[in-house]
């Protein structure tokens, strides 16, 4: 499949195929993109930032005694339920996400509860708060102007705020909306042009009160790495994406990838070099991100696109088959299977028009299979193999 872009560091005016056939299919963009209503997109990064800081300077965080916490119910309002924590004079309102939170630490199936009217589910949940052996919970209060209980968690637990990753992309990315080389894109119209407005419906940066998601993408500066078949020149962008919560209801997370191009449903397309890291909220998450996560994204952000380029030509010179028989030696001592082999090499006949030779007609192939693979452990193995073939030719 080719997509035309158009080309911001040349004449706005000059078209330019990219060949997403190529690398592989990232489609986590694409599924938070769906999932995400209008009042949960930010249209910069200092709206997005103000939003989630907002919430983090009117909360609360510490460790209570799980036996001291009163369940409170009435039997006037059979779906209401509080708890009324040590030293607090009212009932807090646990959300949905922290009511599953707490009653999964102390052993209630919290499906069971929602089910049962409030003073039934009340004393079923303070017996359990009694008898919790681990004894200590951790919780994340917010106050305006009745409390609300957003996270319930185990005492050791390492609390980054949602804030705190933003924060680190504001320094790599400014208000992501053009300040700097890394901003929200558009390619919604299959013509890639940079210079448009971020709206709802086109921004990539999202918080809701369990978690925030950012992708952004150096769109202004495309990186040559080699020729499509049609001698055009094969064209990339650096992008990212990374997401967190607060409450506890996912890790810390940063991937980082150059990319070809990306779809009116924000699907990845034609990604190469794709590099993730994830840190749990553990004892020491906020150590961690200080000293991994965040120096992550400026290494990213400030690295030269030598080595990746490199690669690439190292991985397109590096000629491993000159004959039917090579191509199929090289893939089945590499595990694929006869059927695999016979695929993968079709494919590259199709897409290039001659068969594979190069390490990297091998990946292109592997990687375009992989992409018609149902099950998700298949294809990730597949490229696995791939990416294991690409660092070992460069």
């Amino acid at each position: 499949m080719n997509t035309e872009i158009i080309d911001a560091g040349r004449d706005i005016n000059v078209g330019f195929k990219v060949d997403v056939s190529r690398g592989t299919n990232v489609d986590r963009v694409s599924s938070e993109w769906f999932s995400r209503p209008d009042d949960k997109r930010y249209l910069s990064l200092d709206d997005l930032f103000s939003s989630v800081k907002g919430r983090a300077e009117c909360s609360r965080t510490r460790t209570v005694e799980s036996a001291a916490i009163r369940v409170e119910a009435h039997r006037d309002d059979p779906e209401k339920l509080g708890l009324v924590l040590p030293g607090a004079d009212e009932p807090g309102a646990p959300t949905h996400w922290s009511f599953g939170q707490l009653s999964s630490l102390v052993g209630a199936p919290a499906a069971y509860l929602r089910q049962l009217p409030a003073p039934l589910a009340g004393i079923n949940l303070q017996y359990r708060l009694t008898n919790h052996r681990a004894e200590q919970i951790k919780t994340l209060e917010t106050g305006d102007g009745r409390t609300e209980l957003r996270a319930v968690t185990g005492p050791d637990y390492g609390r980054i705020y949602d804030h705190e990753l933003v924060s680190a992309v504001q320094r790599i990315a400014g208000n992501g909306t053009g300040d700097t080389r890394r901003k929200v894109l558009d390619w919604s119209t299959g013509i890639y042009n940079p210079r448009v407005d971020v709206t709802k419906e086109t921004t990539t940066l999202y918080a809701s009160d369990r978690d925030v998601f950012l992708f952004l993408v150096d769109d202004l500066n495309p990186i040559e790495a080699g020729l499509l078949p049609d001698g055009s020149p094969d064209l990339y962008f650096r992008g990212f994406y990374c997401w967190n919560s607060e409450v506890g209801a996912k890790t810390l997370g940063i991937a980082s990838f150059y990319l070809r191009a990306v779809c009116q449903n924000r699907n990845l397309w034609g990604v190469e070099d794709f590099q993730e890291i994830t840190i749990r909220h553990s004892k020491y998450a906020a150590s961690r991100f200080a000293h991994e996560a965040a120096p992550a994204l400026s290494r990213f952000a400030e690295s030269s696109p030598a080595p990746f380029i490199d690669g690439i030509r190292a991985a397109r010179e590096k000629i491993v088959a000159r004959t039917d028989e090579d191509r199929q030696d090289f893939l089945r001592k590499r595990g694929f299977s006869k059927a695999e082999t016979g695929r993968i090499v079709e494919t590259v006949l199709a897409e290039e028009g001659r068969p594979p030779e190069s390490v990297f007609d091998f990946v292109q192939g592997i990687t375009a299979v992989a992409r018609s693979k149902p099950q998700q452990d298949a294809r990730l193995v597949m490229e696995g193999k791939a990416k294991a073939l690409m660092e070992k030719a460069s």
